[in-house]
């Protein structure tokens, strides 16, 4: 049960409106985490901008699967039904595929290096090893992509906390429990 309300359009903070009508443009609807978010005008506009420019990061699919390791290992059940629906239809990532990411891998050895390096990080609180670092360099992975792969953990991660703190209503289908993938 929700424990924060999804904004009505007319009840959304000024400051926050332009942000929110850009989302609902460019998805089609306004997701209730987002309309619940806009009540903080300064919080929703910090991290649409944080998103906006991270999704020039890396790769649609390594974002998308690096997004649904976080989301395992944080719990938040909000966010794993969103990246797996945008990893199915707007990544186009296989079902499998979906899968590997919540276990922390991927198919793609390249892709791979990454999410398992995402999803140490967010084990470890960053607290991660030589050979963590060194394994996702050797992969080709940049250290300024390394540094977006630290950024995008950590944007998920803030999505994950507000959702599992206030878990809105979900607006994509459910995804499978995590001792059943």
């Amino acid at each position: 049960m929700a424990r924060i309300a999804a904004l009505a359009p007319e009840q959304v903070p000024a400051e926050s409106k332009q942000t929110l009508d850009m989302f609902t443009k460019n998805i089609g609807f306004t997701p209730n985490m987002m309309a619940a978010f806009a009540q903080s005008p300064i919080a929703f506009n910090a991290w649409a901008t944080l998103l906006g420019s991270l999704s020039k990061a890396l790769d649609v699919k390594t974002r998308d699967s690096i997004g649904l390791a976080v989301s395992e290992v944080n719990g938040c059940n909000y966010c794993l039904t969103v990246h797996s629906f945008t990893a199915e239809h707007m990544a186009r990532l296989p079902a499998d595929d979906i899968i590997l990411a919540r276990k922390g891998h991927a198919s793609d050895p390249k892709r791979d290096a990454a999410v398992q390096f995402a999803q140490k990080v967010i084990e470890t609180r960053g607290q991660i090893g030589d050979g963590d670092l060194k394994a996702v360099r050797d992969a080709g992975y940049t250290d300024a992509n390394i540094i977006e792969i630290v950024a995008l953990v950590a944007m998920y991660s803030l999505t994950n906390f507000f959702n599992n703190v206030f878990d809105p209503d979900r607006d994509f289908p459910l995804v499978a429990p995590a001792g059943s993938i």
